[in-house]
């Protein structure tokens, strides 16, 4: 597909779904250990790939079920060096990691992909650090000399755009801005806010937009809200604004729990899938740009299929 900035399909009118909290997912219901909330470390074998396979089918049968687009996403939003060795991994197999993950979606749009559900196929990137906490900040510099090994391994591998997700401070977003433009390929930011709706390091989502985009010359195609509930980043939306307009995608967590009180959660708080849909189209009404739903921690399935009925 190699779409440009300015083609990606999601950009226009139709509804795109994606998928919901993998990590939560593989966690509570899969029952797994996900050490350092690492997806990328099931692609290390047949059966943890068939894991992620599955995973997916059920928010791929949502979008054909509602003749909407599909964002797929990989599960590489902890693939880059400084986590692999965590892992017991070199960090050289930042490579073969994405690549393997890009290859896994690439099966899933040849074998899923109709003309009425085009597919997309977005490489994860995910925060150097905490994602809920942004630590020991980078400069822009630094940020894209670290991203960048990620980004040409997901570019080189096929991935049709790249999204930065879960993004807590400008600087990281602007370098994974540049790396994107340094591998050719479009970018999505997304950022998360704290229960104020403003990014955990203080700076409003309204700065944080502005901010990337004259750094940049505006050079991510659109921008992203995700792992904030609805009601910690609504009342920040104000209607008409420029800046506002740039954001296409919302991928919301089932909790209203602050980040902090998630972090000390042994059961998983999935709120009501229901009512996850209605808020997703609530905002849909308000804000028509908004092109792109799926779910953050504490979603799956059920959530993406609300979304689904409601908006539908």
């Amino acid at each position: 597909m190699k779409a440009s900035k300015n083609t990606l399909p999601q950009l226009g009118e139709k509804i795109f779904l994606t998928d919901g909290g993998l990590e939560t997912v593989m966690i509570f219901h899969e029952g797994l250990e996900l050490p350092c909330f690492a997806a990328f470390d099931l692609l290390k074998d047949d059966s943890g790939t068939n894991t992620l396979r599955n995973y997916y089918r059920p928010f791929i049968d949502s979008a054909i079920a509602g003749r909407m687009g599909f964002l797929l996403d990989t599960p590489t939003w902890r693939a880059s060096s400084d986590w692999m060795p965590q892992l017991g991994y070199q960090v050289h197999e930042v490579d073969d990691f994405n690549k393997k993950a890009v290859a896994l979606m690439q099966e899933l749009r040849q074998e899923y992909q109709t003309a009425d559900t085009p597919m997309v196929i977005s490489g994860a990137i995910g925060p150097r650090g905490d994602g809920y906490a942004p630590g020991v900040q980078m400069t822009v510099k630094e940020a894209c000399d670290y991203h960048l090994p990620q980004a040409r391994a997901l570019a080189e591998g096929g991935a049709d755009l790249l999204s930065a997700v879960t993004m807590n401070y400008i600087a990281e977003a602007i370098g994974i801005v540049r790396a994107a433009k340094l591998v050719g390929l479009p970018i999505v930011i997304g950022f998360t806010t704290e229960l104020d709706g403003n990014l955990p390091d203080g700076d409003t989502l309204e700065e944080a937009i502005i901010s990337v985009d004259r750094e940049t010359d505006r050079e991510p195609a659109y921008y992203m809200v995700n792992c904030a509930h609805f009601d910690h980043f609504k009342d920040a939306l104000v209607d008409g604004a420029d800046w506002v307009t740039r954001i296409r995608a919302v991928r919301a967590n089932a909790s209203r729990l602050s980040h902090a009180e998630l972090d000390e959660c042994d059961v998983l708080d999935d709120g009501d899938p229901q009512e996850f849909g209605d808020l997703c189209s609530d905002l849909h009404s308000k804000f028509s740009g908004l092109t792109v739903f799926g779910g953050c921690c504490g979603t799956d399935h059920r959530h993406v299929e609300a979304v689904r009925i409601a908006i539908q």
